[in-house]
């Protein structure tokens, strides 16, 4: 019966089973797609004769092969379907499903109520987050979602008026630390123009300011208090740190484990390292361990960031921008003062000239860590890199973290989900951001196109937009604590933003 089936001549009426006998019978015995539906709902691309004739004269025989030769021949449903014009009208079509409306108090509930409509990331994350805001709101910005962008400002001075900074998350077990501070740069994208809003939001910003800052009061013989630390020369830099030493309500078995791991040092220690490591937004990554293999010999507060110190910059220099415009001189003046010793301060410290690249600052051995990272974008993206630094860090990064598709987060491959082969659209943007900013224009522009490739593929694939890729076989990025999650906010954020600003591409 099934060898009848299969001689049967073929026509264009005929089942898959008929048109394509020895091939329908590879895939679906092999189980070449999980669903059974899936082959015999694909459109040919060509003729099925041709197609036929090519598959007995090519023979695949593994399952890569036997995929590739399908995906090459046939559109198939949610695999293959969707075009590279599809992907940016993808984007739009997903903002809705990921709008919130304004929340209402329920008690007992960890929920951060919010008073203005926001958008959260997708997936487990399920609430508004601070630094994933930012990015998501790139894509807001150009896809005319203006009015989202704007209340979800709101939410965020709002939150900053009731609990003096902007936490993780919008949860109460995130009211502890915070994230790397973007609400400077997320002020930019406004286009409200009233001045009573201006003056809400620059007070709102001091205040954040005051927030990372508040350690200076506390500094003793460590040189180091809360977010602050005195470097060797005097100047106040900052560091993450988180207000408990508990391990995280969100991860509380897995922070417990990683504690027991290392008997040597008190729990209190690892967990506030551990919460630190989450407040600078890289949980976790080889930047923070003392072994790049060990989790549990994390060292956080040790480390004073390139990153945050680039932000805080940007956040100093913003503030001196709008107390100007404000007529508050006086301000202006402070903290013009306050960004010019930041400024020199990266150079003195964070900058290692014999290795073309920016390196966070250990206070523990006195010198830059060894750990090369994304991060040494970071003052090219804040404006801090001369000519001849950008060009540097410009040859560094080809040579350490260009990958196939896009920019790799670190040359270290540890398991953990900030570092090799991970890459993240955040650090692509600041990366492509920062070196266009610095003149680096041509290898800006590679990595734009090598990030909007992995994304198409990984869409073409799947049909999602994923919270990290891996950049070194474009697919679906791994490691860390939970599964790679899908919506994603700063994925489709960034992508619009890339295409909106390379649309050649």
């Amino acid at each position: 019966m099934v060898a009848a089936l299969l001689a049967e001549p073929l026509t264009a009426q005929q089942s898959p089973a008929a048109l394509y006998p020895d091939l329908f019978a590879a895939v679906q015995t092999g189980r070449l797609f999980p669903d059974g539906k899936t082959f015999v709902d694909a459109t040919p691309k060509r003729d099925p004769t041709a197609i036929v004739a090519d598959y007995r004269r090519l023979a695949p025989r593994t399952p890569e092969a036997l995929r590739a030769f399908v995906l090459a021949n046939f559109s198939v449903p949610g695999i293959n379907d969707r075009g590279e014009a599809d992907l940016r009208q993808h984007v739009r079509d997903l903002w809705p499903m990921l709008v919130r409306q304004p929340d209402r108090v329920v008690e007992g509930s960890s929920l951060l109520p919010m008073a203005h409509r926001y958008v959260v990331p997708g997936g487990r994350f399920r609430e508004m987050y601070y630094w994933d805001s930012y990015f998501t709101m790139l894509g807001l910005a150009v896809d005319g979602q203006q009015p989202l962008v704007e209340s979800m400002l709101a939410n965020f001075t709002d939150v900053i008026e009731r609990y003096g900074h902007i936490p993780n998350g919008m949860r109460t077990y995130y009211l502890s630390r915070s994230q790397p501070p973007f609400f400077a740069l997320m002020l930019d994208l406004s286009k409200d123009v009233d001045p009573a809003t201006a003056a809400r939001r620059l007070a709102a910003l001091k205040t954040e300011h005051a927030y990372w800052m508040k350690g200076a009061d506390c500094l003793d013989a460590s040189g180091a208090c809360a977010r602050v630390v005195r470097m060797p020369d005097g100047t106040l830099l900052n560091r993450y740190w988180d207000d408990r030493a508990l391990p995280r309500d969100e991860s509380y078995a897995e922070d417990v484990i990683t504690a027991k791991e290392d008997p040597e040092r008190p729990a209190s220690v690892v967990y506030r390292h551990l919460r630190a490591g989450a407040e600078s937004g890289w949980d976790y990554s080889s930047r923070w361990l003392d072994d790049p293999q060990r989790l549990a010999s994390i060292r956080t507060t040790d480390i004073v960031p390139v990153d945050l110190n680039s932000l805080l910059l940007m956040m100093e220099e913003a503030i001196a921008r709008r107390s100007a415009a404000a007529g508050d001189s006086e301000a202006a003046a402070q903290f013009r003062a306050l960004a010019a010793k930041r400024r020199a301060a990266l150079d003195r410290y964070f900058w290692v000239a014999r290795e073309g690249r920016y390196a966070d600052w250990d206070r523990v051995t006195g010198k830059p860590t060894p750990r090369v990272s994304a991060a040494m974008l970071f003052p090219l993206f804040a404006g801090a890199a001369s000519p001849q630094q950008a060009r540097a860090v410009a040859a560094t990064v080809r040579r350490e973290l260009l990958a196939t598709g896009g920019l790799r987060t670190t040359p270290v491959r540890t398991g953990q989900q900030w570092d090799t082969p991970n890459g993240w659209a955040p650090l692509q943007w600041v990366a492509i951001a920062g070196l266009e900013r610095s003149g680096e224009t041509a290898l800006a522009r590679e990595i734009a196109k090598r990030w909007l490739g992995t994304v198409e593929a990984a869409y073409a694939e799947t049909g999602k937009m994923l919270e990290k890729y891996d950049v070194e076989e474009r697919k679906a990025g791994g490691g860390g604590e939970y599964p790679t999650q899908d919506g994603f906010g700063w994925t489709n954020g960034v992508t619009s933003a890339l295409m909106e600003r390379y649309p050649d591409l």
